[in-house]
């Protein structure tokens, strides 16, 4: 049985992060990227427009930061798995992503092909179930 790539759209503002996650995913099996956005509003446009499984969201962005972006997608029913994304701790973002409908929160040091394959879980969960 052929498993299809996870696709994952990349939304940061900064392009050295965008670069650093299509490497991460380009270097790990069973992902694909499918887009990237550079602000909330296009990221809300680029889920409708390319269906991704997950998506790997920047807190703090132009225009609409990543946890109204999260929301929005939800509200939309938009079923893609959530990861947000940021260079703060958990614990001094100021807000808690997952009440935002965020299905997790990765620290940018710490992402890496582990941590894309320990988000595995999340994504079936969101897209099978």
């Amino acid at each position: 049985m052929v498993v299809a790539d996870v696709r994952v759209l990349v939304v940061d503002d900064q392009q050295p992060f965008r670069e650093a996650a299509a490497a991460v995913l380009l270097a790990t099996e069973g992902f694909a990227l499918v887009g990237s956005a550079i602000d909330g509003p296009s990221s809300l446009a680029a889920v409708e427009r390319l269906r991704p499984d997950l998506v790997l969201m920047d807190v703090n962005l132009p225009g609409m930061d990543g946890l109204e972006a999260t929301r929005r997608i939800r509200a939309a029913g938009a079923s893609p798995a959530v990861v947000l994304v940021s260079t703060y701790a958990l614990g001094d973002l100021g807000a808690d992503p997952l009440a935002a409908g965020a299905d997790a929160y990765v620290t940018k040091a710490d992402f890496d092909s582990e941590c894309l394959r320990s988000l595995l879980t999340i994504v079936r969960r969101r897209t099978q179930g």
